[in-house]
């Protein structure tokens, strides 16, 4: 019996043993133990993270910090516990109308976070931004697409060229409508930043922005969520509370669903609870099953999104009260818009269907699916820049009947690659009459829009489209306003025999791949007007 007590002694003093929960003072900053393995560190003068340790690690950079954009600067900040079992860091900017909060819960490894603007932030964009050691984080989002340690700055200061890739900050980022979660790692960890169901919700963009997730550098992962981007900004920005989210610390990668209904009980100012929201459900129909089917909220102060079903039924996030635009989407592209009210504790029935007119074109290249991925070079663009060797060369010959979609260019260029041609044939009954070139896009720089040619037929440039004032494929950007471009072609233009179109591009700018561009969805030739 004494045996087996020493010996039980000894294993007691080996286990580790576990931290108090709470708040204490170390030096200038609140110093937060989870009880959950993670304890961080706020500074009092300015709000930023300076020590993020889990389970005897330290994770967070010695010469940056973690925080709001680059930092809030002088800052109010304060702590308080509510009941046992939640701790509360709440972050007041001196010089922006921005409220950051920093939550612990008893026996978790997460950081949950919420952030309130009230009014722009300077420089304008509003993200969360972890500097974390790159020693024990080699792996990041995508990786190796976005560390570009060793590289050479080939455009602007965030592409570069490591050895023979192109790598890119912005070659880490997911669409919003599939960024629930992405993670950095190391050996048996994984930090992970969390957006659940409405995290988006007071953001910008709609489903299918996106944006940096993650850069590596020689030192550091520098680890992004953002909320307001101008990059390829389609939209104002929103303000109000934006979150929950949450930096989580773990030994794999979470799943994504996070359980938030506690801040109910925290009293922080915008954070709209559960029984304060509604839903719309609903049957889209008409979208082909090839084609995901997406539903899409917003209004000036919030928006969201879904996937129906195979069947086309689908159920929102839950929604804060207001009348939304309502939009159906076929993939990406825009098949149908209406609108609906939501109201809190009720469920709004709201049916919607494709308004597209069914036709049969001539024939078409690609999808009119608002993405170019079945194009060339469209299954690689999103993690390459268009330099880079592993791309095919840009430009292309399409022969109808013969060629497949891989064979022409997702994008083409006012100054490297030359035009896209298509070749195709008609019979002396089909052309007659007159026709309608179709060509849709789905971004456009430098007021890059489609130039056709056809023999002696040249139509004028169309009107200039709106400009984004970013640049998109040389980032790995696709997703613009979506242009859809019908040129008339005179009856007569058009011979029985051989055809050939030129696709170039009207519009001027810098010179190579920063030339005046666009990026193509769908090219298509309707008989008729």
């Amino acid at each position: 019996m004494a045996i087996t007590f020493f010996f039980l002694s000894i294993l007691s003093l080996l286990q580790p043993t576990l931290a108090a929960f709470g708040i204490t003072t170390v030096g200038n900053a609140f110093a937060v133990d989870t009880a959950g393995g993670l304890v961080f560190h706020v500074s009092k003068a300015t709000g930023d993270i300076t020590s993020l340790m889990y389970r005897g690690t330290q994770y967070q950079a010695s010469d940056k910090q973690t925080q709001i954009n680059s930092g809030l600067g002088a800052s109010s900040v304060s702590s308080r516990m509510v009941g046992a079992n939640y701790a509360v860091i709440t972050v007041k900017s001196n010089g922006n109308p921005v409220t950051q909060y920093y939550i612990a819960k008893s026996g978790d490894s997460k950081i949950y976070m919420g952030t309130d603007i009230r009014g722009e932030v300077q420089p304008g964009e509003l993200r969360f931004l972890a500097r974390l050691r790159k020693g024990p984080l080699p792996n990041g989002v995508h990786h190796p697409s976005a560390d570009n340690a060793g590289g050479t700055a080939i455009e602007g200061k965030d592409v570069f060229k490591v050895g023979s890739q192109t790598r890119c900050k912005f070659f880490s980022s997911t669409r919003f409508i599939d960024d629930v979660v992405h993670s950095i790692h190391g050996n048996n960890v994984s930090v992970s930043l969390i957006m659940p169901e409405g995290a988006y919700e007071t953001a910008s963009g709609g489903p299918f922005m996106r944006d940096i997730n993650n850069q590596g550098t020689s030192d550091q992962q520098e680890f992004y969520y953002y909320m307001n981007s101008g990059h390829l900004r389609t939209e104002p920005w929103r303000m109000g509370f934006k979150g929950p989210y949450a930096l989580s610390f773990s030994r794999e990668d979470p799943n994504g669903k996070l359980d938030t209904s506690f801040f109910e009980k925290l009293n922080i100012p915008g954070y709209v609870p559960a029984s304060g929201r509604g839903h719309v459900t609903g049957t889209a129909s008409g979208v082909p099953l090839k084609f995901q089917t997406v539903l899409h909220w917003h209004n000036p102060q919030n928006q969201y999104w879904t996937y129906a079903d195979k069947s086309g039924t689908f159920k929102s996030p839950a929604m804060k009260p207001g009348t939304y635009t309502m939009i159906l989407y076929k993939q990406e592209y825009k098949v149908a818009t209406s609108s609906v009210t939501v109201r809190a504790g009720a469920s709004t029935s709201a049916n919607i269907a494709n308004a597209e007119k069914p036709y049969t074109p001539v024939w078409r290249v690609g999808e009119f699916d608002g993405q170019p991925f079945e194009l060339k070079n469209g299954d690689r663009f999103l993690k390459m820049h268009p330099s880079d060797s592993r791309l095919s060369k840009w430009g292309g010959t399409f022969t109808v009947g013969t060629s497949s979609a891989k064979d022409f260019p997702m994008a083409i260029f006012g100054k490297e690659g030359g035009p896209a041609t298509v070749n195709f044939s008609l019979n002396a009954t089909n052309a007659n009459g007159a026709f309608t070139l179709r060509v849709g896009t789905t971004l456009s720089f430098k007021g890059g829009r489609p130039q056709p040619k056809i023999g002696a037929w040249t139509p004028p440039p169309p009107k200039v489209p709106r400009d984004l004032n970013s640049r998109g494929i040389t980032r790995g950007g696709y997703r613009g306003l979506g242009e859809v471009y019908d040129f008339a072609i005179p009856a007569g233009t058009l011979k029985a025999g051989p055809n050939t179109l030129t696709l170039g591009v009207a519009g001027t700018g810098d010179q190579g791949y920063l030339s005046a561009n666009y990026i193509v969805d769908a090219v298509e030739l309707i008989h008729g007007k």
